[in-house]
């Protein structure tokens, strides 16, 4: 090769291998494509399960590991991220956290599946409220759900037999009793008292193992529903304190009323542990499930009404001092009869449980102060609330108390001038 030749490879060289700098130049003047966040797929979900209603947690998008849960939400928080936009993934994370506490596999909870697969975690919610609440004496509303919440449910749960319907003929048995009282009733005090009792005659004899296994299903709904509102706060405060609650609150999982009841509780008074009972009592029963409970009355023909009313009869709260609903509220009925005034006195509630006013009404009028009586005196408090669940279930197991709701019935139904 010529020196002249040679000379000319060189300059083609590196006229080549100035192109191919620059081409590399400009290459990395072009922004590489971001990858989308591991949490991407995470954000701006629905809390699709929120009412307890199947298995599993608050969105099927969402995974069952704590640790990946935590992860997303440090890396969405870190990003800036706008809270409303993980809040259903923030729920979510402290869900899992409530239920690995509760020794609950959220996987598996599921109430379409009936009493005998969900019975375990039936119980754990109620061992969960005392276990809060005895670690955290200022949670009076955790109390509050372990002792009344737990006598309420159980009278309808044979625990003792795993998934063995509660006694049937024992509820037949009480409607024909009511029946019986009815006949022998002046029909003018009859047509005054309250429909629900006059159904219970009428249609409680007819209910069916069906008919009850279908209001277990609605009572664990509701149950699941209350726990996966009210229990993940309370675990993020123990683990955070007002941060985690103010988190929560700007992310859309609790509203300003609930934000407050826990600013109520950092307050350490009496006063303050008093109003978060009521705020939380008054989310429980007349927002989280005030919903689920018409639907129940309303449900199965007849018999959700029926159900509904059995349990308001069978349901006395296990807080000391509390009276039962036909108690605090007792069916009272005056009519003419041949031309006298006659009344009506019967041990039957004029209430039922799954109307919102009237539920209401004995919360505050007698469960919530009673509650509040309790907790006052630490003593009595501590004997209470430590107290094994499975004695406080057995109390409250229906089919024993039949006998006694029966006789009580008889001879307290009673008319006068």
């Amino acid at each position: 090769m010529t020196h002249h030749a040679a000379g000319r490879t060189v300059r083609v060289l590196a006229r080549t291998a100035g192109l191919f700098t620059c081409l590399l130049l400009g290459l990395s003047m072009i922004p590489a494509a971001q990858a989308a966040p591991a949490y991407h797929g995470f954000l701006d979900l629905a809390a699709v399960n929120g009412d307890g209603a199947a298995g599993g947690g608050l969105n099927p998008a969402l995974p069952l590991d704590e640790t990946v849960l935590r992860e997303a939400l440090d890396r969405a928080r870190a990003d800036g991220v706008a809270p409303q936009r993980y809040g259903t993934l923030l729920h979510q994370y402290w869900l899992v956290v409530a239920t690995r506490n509760a020794q609950i596999d959220l996987a598996a909870w599921d109430p379409p599946r009936g009493v005998r697969a969900n019975e375990r975690t039936f119980n754990q919610v109620y061992v969960n409220y005392l276990r809060l609440t005895t670690q955290h004496p200022e949670f009076f509303w955790a109390g509050l759900a372990g002792i009344a919440g737990g006598s309420f449910a159980s009278g309808f749960f044979d625990m003792s037999d795993v998934g063995v319907i509660v006694d049937v003929p024992g509820i037949h048995q009480l409607g024909n009793a009511v029946a019986d009282l009815l006949r022998g009733t002046p029909q003018e005090l009859v047509a005054g008292v309250p429909a629900d009792i006059r159904l219970l005659a009428t249609e409680g004899p007819r209910l069916s193992v069906e008919d009850l296994a279908w209001y277990q299903t609605r009572l664990m709904i509701m149950q699941k529903h209350i726990f996966t509102d009210l229990v993940p706060m309370h675990e993020a405060y123990v683990a955070l304190g007002m941060p985690g609650i103010d988190e929560m609150y700007a992310a859309g999982v609790i509203d300003a009323d609930i934000r407050a009841a826990w600013q109520s509780i950092t307050e350490g008074t009496r006063a303050g542990y008093i109003d978060a009972l009521i705020r939380m009592t008054d989310r429980e029963q007349n927002h989280v499930i005030a919903d689920q409970w018409d639907d129940t009355s309303a449900g199965r023909g007849a018999m959700g009404r029926v159900l509904t009313y059995v349990s308001t009869v069978a349901g006395k709260p296990a807080v000391p001092g509390v009276l039962a609903p036909g108690v605090f509220a007792p069916s009272i009925v005056r009519a003419d009869v041949a031309g006298r005034t006659l009344s009506l006195r019967t041990p039957l509630p004029d209430f039922n449980w799954a109307d919102r006013d009237t539920r209401w009404t004995y919360i505050m009028g007698d469960l919530v102060p009673r509650h509040i009586d309790m907790e006052t005196d630490p003593v009595l408090a501590a004997n209470v609330l430590g107290e094994p669940f499975w004695n406080k279930l057995a109390r409250g197991r229906l089919v024993p108390r039949l006998p006694e709701l029966i006789s009580d019935l008889t001879q307290q139904w009673q008319i006068g001038g």
